[in-house]
Formats: C-alpha cells, structure tokens, sequence
C-alpha cells in the first residue's frame, strides 16, 4: 500500500474510488474487507461516531432527509423501502415512524456487525415486524428487479468500492416511480468553514475516536472518505449515469453534508 499526505486536499475523482481506503491508494478488491474491518470495531457506538463527525448534526439531517422522503401514512398503500448500508436501522426507524407504522422496511448492509446492533433496536422499539434486515453487498443487492418504492443510503455510499455499480443496482430494485434518496458527507461550499471543518475532523475526530474507543484508526479512514468522495455537482452526474431522472441535491450545513435524489421512471 501507498500513503498520501494526509490532508484536506483531495481530487476526488470517482475512478479512484475502488482502490481510495481514505488518503491510502490500495489493491484492486481488497477495499471491502478494510472497510468491513472498520465498522466491526465501530458497530455498537455507530451513533456517537456519526455525533463525533458531525457534531451532533446527522440527526437532524436525517430528520430532514425522511421529510424529504415523505413516506405514506395509509395501510392500504403496501409501500416498501429498502435502505441500505444502514445496518442499525437508524433510516428504516424514522421512516416507519413517520409513516404511522404504516409502511414497511428492509435494511439490507453488508457488516454482520452493524445488522446486530440494528436487529436488537429494532425488537426494543418493537418494530421487528415491520423493520427485516438482510446481509448483503450494495454492489449486488440480493432482491429481484422493481422490488421497493424508495431507496435510501445514508453516509454509506463513499464506502462502496464501485459506487456506479451500486447506483445502477439501486436503479434495478426499484419500481418504476421509485425514489432514490442518498445522504452523504460532501464538500464544504462555505468560505472559512471550510477550513474550520478540515482542522476539526482531522487534528479533533481520530484523537477523541481513540479516547472513547481506544484505537484512532477507524475514524482517520472516515474523515480521510470523505475527503475523498466526488463533490455534489459530480456525484449529481453519477447518479444521472445510473439512469436515473429529476436528479436534484440540497447542501446541509454549507456542504458538510447533501442529500441527493433522483426519481426511476
């Protein structure tokens, strides 16, 4: 493996996207499994993770994504999402929730881990009955073709290795009309937060990672993800590539995050 200077730079460029493990360029196929290893160790404090790089920020963007969403609140309507790389089931539950417990959700994530910790929330909550959970790779979803009426991934596309495969799949499962909805980490657009947000996640993020985890490394692979994952108008591009209409993306917190959408006709 080669390392990168490790910095806020980054090109961002797609292609490099299957062999990019954060700011280290690494063998062709052997991303997953790096990827894999880290959220292993994150799995049973995903959320203080997310609290960590955001700031607390991510609940209200999902808030915001699900709104977006809106989901339907009638029984009668048999309506199906399917998130995916949201093993803890974070998505589905606010998506239920808002529904009135009206809809249903399949969870589909690749980390046995992080389907662990989603499955016990689920029963806690219980919403066992309407949330299911499937082991399974975003690069070849294990459902048949027009299964699901929405789509959502949420900060977990910039850990695909072959993102416009993953599109393209997310384009296969949905039935037509479908919604697909993606929230991910993205490029700050604002003057000085920019470099405010850059010092933060990376002199600030791995350094409290090892003092409430005791091992840094996992959090310095998310922040470098992030630097390394295309900017909006260019992941905007991808998503139309995959196929999909109407492709549209807001900016949360000056670029700290963007919600992406795009409509299958």
């Amino acid at each position: 493996m080669t390392q990168q200077a490790r910095s806020g730079a980054s090109d961002r460029t797609p292609e490099d996207m299957p062999t990019s493990f954060g700011f280290t360029k690494v063998a062709e196929g052997s991303k997953q499994a790096l990827v894999d290893d880290v959220f292993h160790k994150v799995a049973d404090r995903y959320d203080l993770m997310n609290d960590m790089m955001s700031g607390g920020m991510h609940r209200v963007w999902k808030d915001a994504m699900v709104s977006f969403l809106a989901p339907p609140r009638t029984d009668k309507s048999g309506w199906q999402l399917l998130d995916v790389a949201g093993g803890t089931g974070d998505i589905a539950t606010r998506v239920v929730n808002r529904s009135a417990e009206t809809v249903s959700a399949v969870v589909c994530d690749i980390n046995e881990s992080m389907l662990g910790v989603g499955r016990d929330r689920a029963a806690k909550a219980g919403l066992s009955r309407l949330i299911t959970f499937s082991q399974g790779n975003a690069e070849d979803l294990p459902f048949p073709d027009k299964s699901f009426d929405a789509y959502t991934i949420a900060f977990g596309i910039r850990n695909v290795p072959d993102i416009p495969k993953a599109l393209k799949e997310a384009q296969r499962v949905l039935k037509r009309g479908g919604r697909f909805l993606c929230l991910e980490f993205s490029e700050v657009d604002v003057p000085l937060l920019d470099k405010v947000y850059d010092t933060f996640s990376f002199k600030a993020i791995p350094v409290m990672g090892k003092w409430v985890t005791g091992d840094g490394d996992p959090y310095q692979y998310l922040v470098e993800s992030i630097r390394k994952f295309p900017s909006q108008e260019r992941f905007a591009e991808m998503v139309r590539e995959a196929g999909f209409e109407r492709v549209t993306y807001r900016n949360y917190s000056g670029g700290i995050a963007a919600l992406h959408s795009g409509w299958k006709f």
